[in-house]
């Protein structure tokens, strides 16, 4: 399972340089956020109501829904966001760069970054939140089944639309295995913070890593999406 960028909700923003409304909106959301993870956190994702996220959160309840349409929402909303965050890369990637280096550099980037979409984090808030899903059948099933899987075609989408030949097979045999390199990455990085290391500790063999599996990956596409415009 992959985290993303941006779990803390508006973290990757300045929020002094927002009009007064905006940034209340996003100090809302952060405040049920952070109440409705810790209070899962504690007592399991069953056993909370959303009323009890309310009252704790000092919100009306139809206030958590307007942030939060859903129960998992609560959990995975802000990792939604991040989708696209693969496709965006190589959307946005410079003339004559190949896929795997795109994704190579953004990944290794995050990495040096601590960011949670690689794993190689150790903030509390993102562990706990790690813990949660995989101890709760339907947010981990939502996870892999729905997140991992539309962000996969969503890459394929992408690759698809830069390749001039329209070959529709080798996109989606290349966003699999680019997506399945991040995703063991970061699962080992996640598994690795679970156990209690340092992120910083970590660092050296999760980069050495990355290299060895985006290499790996790099033999079978080679320059693919180099020469697309």
């Amino acid at each position: 399972m992959e985290t993303r960028p941006g779990l803390d909700i508006g973290t990757d923003l300045d929020l002094d340089a927002l009009p007064l409304r905006e940034r209340k909106k996003i100090q809302t959301a952060r405040r049920i956020w952070r109440t409705a993870v810790t209070l899962f956190h504690e007592r399991g994702f069953d056993q909370v109501s959303v009323a009890e996220i309310a009252a704790a959160s000092e919100v009306s309840k139809m206030t958590v829904f307007n942030y939060f349409p859903t129960k998992e929402d609560l959990v995975l909303g802000p990792m939604e966001h991040h989708l696209d965050e693969p496709a965006r890369v190589v959307r946005e990637r410079a003339p004559g760069t190949s896929a795997v280096a795109a994704l190579r550099e953004q990944f290794l980037t995050g990495l040096a970054a601590f960011d949670p979409a690689t794993g190689l984090s150790d903030q509390q808030v993102v562990l706990d939140v790690v813990r949660l899903i995989h101890r709760t059948p339907t947010l981990l099933m939502r996870t892999t089944a729905g997140f991992d899987h539309q962000a996969t075609t969503l890459l394929a989408a992408e690759l698809l639309a830069q390749d001039p030949t329209g070959d529709e097979l080798t996109a989606q045999l290349a966003a699999a295995q680019l997506m399945a390199a991040r995703l063991t990455l970061t699962g080992r990085n996640q598994r690795r913070m679970l156990a209690g290391e340092r992120a910083a500790d970590a660092l050296p063999t999760a980069l050495a890593a990355a290299h060895h599996a985006f290499a790996l990956v790099e033999r079978g596409l080679g320059d693919y999406g180099a020469g697309a415009a």
